[in-house]
């Protein structure tokens, strides 16, 4: 029997046409709401809820880039039915780049003031000086300035 050649599939390059979202569980969002706009200086996106915190909770963090920060019971919802994680075990490392050492420290510990707890005090690391905190549901974000010293 004679086959039919196939032609080959051509996939074209996604472009979004919004901003990619990390989406992370929390438990309280007043709680995560201060912390991302204390610790970090995160600008909240769109107009408050009736507990003074936007809905849904996102910050924009350059303009391809938005955290979102969902109750963990709604959470799970979304990621139809799975096991959310809970606080303290993370399966990623959130980076977020400054110009220098002494930035590296000093959002170390706005952050830690804001609710942080310091995982890895700032320091020099063969990729750069870094440093690793978790927010108050225990995700982790490293501090890093790529700057090597001399």
């Amino acid at each position: 029997m004679p086959t039919t050649p196939v032609s080959p599939v051509v996939v074209s390059p996604v472009t979004p046409v919004t901003p990619v979202v990390v989406s992370l569980p929390i438990a309280d969002r007043p709680t995560s709401h201060r912390f991302y706009r204390d610790g970090f200086s995160f600008e909240p996106v769109g107009e408050p809820a009736d507990d003074g915190v936007p809905e849904p909770l996102q910050f924009a963090l350059n303009d391809g880039l938005r955290l979102m920060l969902v109750p963990s019971g709604g959470f799970g919802w979304v990621i139809g039915g799975r096991d959310v994680a809970r606080a303290g075990h993370s399966e990623c490392l959130l980076s977020v780049g400054v110009r220098n050492a002494a930035e590296v420290d000093a959002l170390v510990e706005r952050a830690r003031q804001a609710g942080a707890t310091v995982v890895t005090r700032p320091g020099q690391q063969p990729w750069g000086y870094a440093g690793v905190i978790a927010d108050p549901d225990g995700h982790l974000w490293m501090v890093t300035s790529e700057a090597l010293p001399g």
